[in-house]
């Protein structure tokens, strides 16, 4: 009888996302299983909740699949950001555009986020103003956008690298009510001086000789958008006075900072005078915004 030869079977996806969950918890990656299936469901072309759905059905990975796999585990193992791989980052009900040279938002951002929107919201006026210093990614500039619709939103990045994945995130999400411009954070928008609602900005906070703990963030994020200066608030002096010369009288300003540094910005907001300085913790319980008004 004539030899026959046969395609080996194609990996299961409850197999492989095993495997690959295995191979991430031994690279020290805090939730192997979440990136696991997020990896899975990029080469996919399908959901989070597609993969579990295959790995119950018991389906197999089609060919390409097959090719294009390993080489992401191996990069992700590597600690390089899940979001380089995907080339995407969720943020609230956006889906943000992101790669090297721009910061990768992160889940504990939507919080501060919510700060800044249920001010804008909430502002008197039938068309408010709020301004997003260091926009990044655009993600807290194009959330204020599309979350608060009636509003004018600015934004305002000096990085070229960060600006471009600005700009190609807002063309994606198509936010007409959105301005961006290529300019330093102290000299932002001096023709909207006295009438901004709301000034939001994830600033620099990480002090110059600090060492990130998780790699990602160690070796993938641009160092402009972490190290703020010795005590990490070089920044936020800055915003706090460009705050006060943007906003009206009763608008607010939101900075996300680290979970140690509440007390700090209170005292910098209260001694250029700003009014009821408070912090809030984010979702974990860690500090993570401190708001303020202008008198």
């Amino acid at each position: 009888m004539p030899e026959t030869s046969r395609t080996p079977a194609r990996p299961s996806v409850a197999d492989t996302l095993r495997d690959i969950a295995t191979r991430f918890a031994a690279a020290g990656i805090p939730d192997p299983r979440v990136d696991a299936e997020l990896l899975l469901a990029h080469v996919l072309s399908t959901s989070r909740g597609g993969v579990q759905a295959a790995a119950i059905r018991g389906d197999r990975l089609d060919e390409d699949a097959v090719v294009e796999l390993p080489g992401l585990v191996d990069r992700r193992c590597a600690r390089e950001p899940l979001q380089h791989l995907t080339g995407v980052a969720p943020f609230r009900s956006l889906e943000l555009a992101v790669g090297p040279g721009v910061f990768v938002p992160r889940p504990e951002t939507e919080m501060v986020a919510q700060l800044a929107i249920d001010a804008l919201a909430a502002a008197a006026s039938p068309s408010p103003v709020a301004v997003d210093l260091g926009t990044g990614s655009g993600a807290i500039a194009l959330a204020l956008a599309t979350e608060v619709p009636r509003a004018r939103v600015y934004a305002a990045e000096n990085s070229v690298e960060a600006f471009i994945w600005a700009k190609d995130n807002a063309a994606r999400i198509g936010a007409e009510n959105l301005t961006l411009a290529f300019v330093d954070l102290a000299d932002a928008f001096p023709e909207l001086d006295g009438t901004v609602s709301v000034v939001a900005s994830n600033p620099p906070y990480v002090p110059d000789d600090a060492i990130p703990r998780d790699p990602e963030v160690q070796r993938y994020d641009p160092p402009a958008a972490l190290y703020g200066g010795p005590d990490g608030l070089d920044a936020v002096r800055v915003l706090s006075r460009v705050g006060l010369r943007l906003a009206h009288p009763g608008g607010t300003i939101v900075i996300e900072h680290g979970e140690w540094q509440g007390a700090a910005i209170r005292d910098i907001l209260a001694a250029d005078g700003w009014r009821a300085a408070a912090t809030h913790p984010d979702l974990t319980t860690r500090d993570r915004a401190t708001t303020a008004i202008r008198p």
